[in-house]
This record gives C-alpha cells, sequence and structure tokens, in this order.
C-alpha cells in the first residue's frame, strides 16, 4: 500500500502504542513557540516520488510530499484522512505531529537520475503544504528544487506560505530549464475567519504578497481560490474583495473551487461549526447531506460570480513582463482539484 514506504523496522515494532511509521524513527520536539505542543519523527523513507493512484481521479500522476500532517491547522483541511493511515487521528494529531522525511532531497535526486524515470510533471503541495513551519527549520524544498532543477524536470508548487520565497532563486534558475508552475491558496480575505479556520498559516494577503513578489521576478503565480465556504465566504460582497485584491496582486491565473467536505475533514469541520456557528449545520447538512461535494447548482452559482468579477477585475491581465517566459515553459500549475484555469476569463470556471 502507499504507506509502506513508512514502515520503518526497529525496537517496539510490535508495540501497537506506537505509530507504525515511527518504529525506529527520531522524535523531536523543539522548545521554541511556534513549534508549542509539535511533535516531530524523522524518517528515512525508501522512495519520494509518489505514483499517485488512478483512483483518486487527480490530473497529475506523481508528487512529492517531505511532510505527512501539517501546521496550517487548517480545519477543513481534506488531507487529514491520511493521518489515519499512520495510526493517528485526523484532528488534533494531524496538526501537531508531523512526519519529516529527512532523506527526500537525496532520494529525489537519485530518483529523478533513474534511467526508469520518464521526466513526468512532479506536483507538490497537493497533499499537505511542503513550506508549512517545519520546513523553516529542515530546509527540504530547497534539495527538491536543487534536484528537480538539475534534472530539468518540470514541477509545480502549491502553498499557503509565504516561505517559498526563501527559494526563489531556485524556482527562478529552474522556469529557465523546465515548466514551472506556482500558486498560492487564498479562498477569502476576511482577517476574523482566517484566524478562526487556518490559524496556522500567514494572512491570506502576506500569501498574495507572496504572489506578487513572485511574478514580478519571473516566475508565473497564480491563486487557487480556495475553499469558498458556503453562507460564510460566498456573499457577493465577500467574493468581490478577496477577487479584486488577487487581482491587485497581479495573479497570472484564478481558480475558485467551493469547499468539499471528505471524510475525515467533514467531521472536524462540522464540529467546528457546531461550536462557531451551530444555526449554520442544518444548512451544511441540506448541502452536504449527500456526499463530500456541494450541489452543483450551488457550485455553478458561486463560480460564475468568481467568473464575473474576474473578468471585471481584470485577473490575469496585467502580467509582469519578467514572468514573460518562452510559451513552452507557461503550461499552467497544476493543483489537487485540476490544473489552474488560465487567465482568458470564459476558462474561469470549477473544474
Amino acid at each position: 500500500m502507499r504507506w509502506d514506504n513508512l514502515r520503518l523496522a526497529g525496537p517496539g515494532r510490535d508495540d501497537p502504542a506506537v505509530p507504525l511509521f515511527a518504529r525506529g524513527a527520531v522524535t523531536r520536539t523543539f522548545d521554541t513557540p511556534e513549534f508549542n505542543g509539535m511533535t516531530f519523527y524523522e524518517i528515512r523513507a525508501r522512495s519520494i516520488i509518489n505514483r499517485v493512484p488512478a483512483a483518486s481521479r487527480v490530473p497529475f500522476e506523481y508528487t512529492i510530499n517531505p511532510y505527512r500532517g501539517c501546521s496550517h491547522k487548517c480545519i477543513y483541511c481534506f488531507a487529514r484522512k491520511t493521518h489515519e493511515y499512520l495510526d493517528l487521528d485526523s484532528g488534533a494529531d494531524f496538526d501537531s505531529k508531523i512526519v519529516v522525511k529527512v532523506n527526500a532531497a537525496e532520494l529525489a535526486r537519485k530518483e529523478l537520475a533513474s534511467p526508469r524515470w520518464g521526466g513526468h510533471h512532479v506536483a507538490m503541495g497537493t497533499n499537505v503544504d511542503c513550506y508549512q513551519r517545519a520546513e523553516g527549520r529542515y530546509q527540504l524544498m530547497r534539495g527538491i528544487l536543487a534536484a528537480l532543477r538539475d534534472a530539468a524536470n518540470p514541477f509545480s508548487v502549491l502553498t499557503k506560505g509565504t516561505l517559498i520565497l526563501r527559494d526563489l532563486d531556485l524556482l527562478t534558475e529552474a522556469a529557465d530549464v523546465t515548466d514551472v508552475g506556482a500558486d498560492v491558496s487564498v479562498g477569502f480575505v476576511d482577517p476574523e475567519l482566517w484566524r478562526a479556520v487556518e490559524p496556522g498559516t500567514p494572512n491570506p494577503r502576506r500569501r498574495l504578497e507572496t504572489c506578487a513578489t513572485l511574478n514580478d521576478n519571473g516566475v508565473a503565480c497564480g491563486v487557487l481560490m480556495a475553499p469558498i465556504l458556503p453562507y460564510l465566504t460566498d456573499s457577493p460582497a465577500q467574493l468581490d474583495r478577496t477577487v479584486k485584491e488577487i487581482a491587485e496582486a497581479g495573479a497570472t491565473h484564478l481558480v475558485p473551487i467551493v469547499l468539499h467536505l471528505r471524510p475525515g475533514a467533514r467531521e472536524w469541520w462540522l464540529s467546528w461549526l457546531s461550536r462557531e456557528h451551530p444555526r449554520l449545520v442544518p444548512r451544511y447538512l441540506e448541502l452536504y447531506g449527500r456526499g463530500s461535494y456541494a450541489p452543483k447548482a450551488y457550485q455553478q452559482r458561486v463560480t460564475g460570480l468568481v467568473r464575473q468579477l474576474a473578468e471585471r477585475h481584470g485577473v490575469g491581465r496585467a502580467v509582469p513582463a519578467t514572468a514573460r517566459r518562452e510559451p513552452s515553459r507557461r503550461r499552467p500549475p497544476i493543483t489537487p482539484e485540476g490544473p489552474v484555469i488560465p487567465p482568458e476569463p470564459e476558462q474561469l470556471r470549477l473544474l
């Protein structure tokens, strides 16, 4: 199964109290405020380029995930369920028990150089954020990006973080030799809601500043406007405010995605909603009572309005000259939900 490369032999491997991935791993805690209450499990993975199962129905085949679990603590995160595969829960454990694949960079270089590797596009940040807080300490992405650059291998990065700017030199160097895509995730700009549902992330406006900086330095960057939260961030005024700020940041493209509630995230989100907005619980159960996705009619209404707003505010029209590379280098980046939509207004629709 997918997690076999995390099964490490070692003392205590038959102890049911020890998570399967931690057997033989180095367990660390750090006495600094940003890592308060967090545990890091440093493992040596057996492989790092993962082939995505066909049943996942995503438009990319290969990913690199140097971390499991995420300190961004986004209540709605669709990846929460994956922590249960590691004998951990999808709630507090997902936020505070982080698996770190300390040999990720060396594995990436080795696997990219293999004669069996076909030079496929590699998507990063599609499960948990590769630029979450832990990356500031472990610095795995620099080695990974250097390996991708040296192999001239196409890749994309999706992040809610600002730490990606630390690696601006590697991103620009890679963009000169291969297809490079970047996107920041900003579903809304309301500061109170941001603190409530994305407590471990940088302020949305700082993310938009990151988008602008990437574009100004020749790495074309768009925005994944996700998630749009029903009854919380989906009013015409709220959508207009968000799209306007995305346009002002110079995003090259935008894709709106309405919240989806997969198992794991569903329970965590509804629990938060029942505490903070109990009057909305019946409305959410009506929207999501038959599955993980809101009805198509609702999605089409919201994304149709975003399309109109994107046209009005000119998303994608003012692309900095330094961000314009050869057409062969301009492949749209890839997100967990599909390829990011290019700037032509008529293409700004939910995939």
